[in-house]
């Protein structure tokens, strides 16, 4: 190959593995320092005076923890390679969360502070979609709607209708306690928007 084509095939190469500002997005990851981390929110600035800006929200990977950090505009990362694998719910062990593959079988352990929130919604050999970056598990990403049953709520006032009547808490059968209108009863099973934590409806 020519010295030229050469320098021009490599130079593709090197564009193909970096992620400017410009292409940033809610939920893409970047390396920043040596860190991985997780875009919750950026916005582009473009001031009177001096160079645009990017000013951005990060969740680093490892821990959890939240920063901000502002970049140059056009300033280039190392894309993170992502994957989502649909997951199994077996069981708690200690402080690890045991899910398992489903096609293979194979089962991997997360720490319960990794999967977070999530695990409130989920009940034993519920699926979940379990994400990596790097090819190492992140994230557990869970419905934005689930079916539970209630377990325990006051019983409701006698005339009320589902058109109204207030709210009890109650609570669901993976241990979690939200509010529901004061009509549902035990043993029924009610909608949950896993995002907001509220009741939706009767499933």
């Amino acid at each position: 190959m020519p010295v030229a084509a050469a320098c021009r095939y490599s130079a593709r190469i090197t564009l193909a593995n970096v992620i400017s500002t410009n292409q940033f997005k809610n939920g893409t990851h970047i390396e920043v320092d040596g860190n991985v981390f997780r875009i919750l929110e950026f916005q582009h600035v473009k001031p009177g005076k001096g160079g645009a800006f990017v000013r951005t929200r990060l969740r680093r990977i490892d821990d959890g923890s939240v920063i901000d950090k502002t970049f140059r505009a056009g300033e280039k990362f190392r894309p993170v390679r992502t994957e989502s694998n649909r997951m199994q719910y077996l069981y708690e062990s200690g402080d690890a969360v045991v899910f398992m593959d489903s096609r293979t079988y194979d089962q991997i352990e997360l720490d319960a502070g990794l999967v977070g929130d999530a695990l409130q919604w989920l009940k034993p050999n519920d699926e979940a979609e379990i994400l990596f970056v790097d090819e190492k598990p992140t994230e557990v990403q869970v419905p934005s709607a689930v079916d539970l049953q209630v377990v325990s709520t006051e019983p409701g006032v006698k005339g009320d209708t589902a058109s109204g009547g207030g709210y009890k808490p109650a609570t669901l059968e993976t241990g979690v306690e939200i509010q529901v209108p004061l009509f549902i009863e035990e043993g029924e099973t009610v909608r949950v928007d896993t995002r907001s934590g509220e009741y939706v409806a009767r499933a």
